[in-house]
């Protein structure tokens, strides 16, 4: 960690906006790694459509990675990267699809997304008023944005699939 960073938050403010940071680098590491599995697994008669749309979500979800990383780094702090660190700081469960059909994995993902965006909701206000991080606030604006639009894609396949 740097102490002598000066851009206008606490060290101690930093430090907590990074902790929380690496348990949401956490969560979007566990997804990533569940729908590169969607993408490689899935089977079926529509298995060329959901492999590219896992395909082009879990490249959105590599440049997330990057970005909450990056943002760690910007406050100062070192990135957890162990897959032991990651299973620590995770929200999501880490878990095999039961059955590798596109409805099954879509759910399970749609579930994933609609975890994390209740939690980057909640952690809106707080960087903002009790860290008094706008910077990092308004950057998880962003990561909520991206994940409803993932939930959408995922529950726009789910409501053609299923009717």
């Amino acid at each position: 960690m740097q102490n002598d960073m000066n851009i206008g938050l606490s060290a101690t403010n930093r430090a907590i906006v990074a902790k929380e940071l690496a348990r949401m680098l956490a969560d979007e590491f566990v997804l990533y790694i569940k729908t590169r599995n969607a993408h490689w697994n899935v089977i079926g008669n529509d298995f060329a459509e959901k492999h590219k749309l896992f395909e082009s979500q879990y490249e959105q979800l590599n440049t997330i990675i990057d970005n909450v990383a990056e943002r760690i780094r910007a406050l100062g702090h070192f990135v957890p990267g162990t897959l032991t660190e990651t299973l620590a700081n995770t929200n999501l469960k880490d878990e095999k699809f039961p059955l590798n059909n596109s409805t099954g994995i879509i759910g399970i993902l749609l579930a994933d997304h609609e975890t994390i965006i209740r939690n980057l909701r909640n952690q809106i206000s707080f960087f903002a008023n009790e860290q008094e991080d706008l910077g990092t606030s308004d950057f998880v604006t962003g990561l909520m944005q991206d994940h409803e639009k993932a939930a959408w894609f995922l529950r726009a396949h789910l409501d053609k699939s299923t009717g």
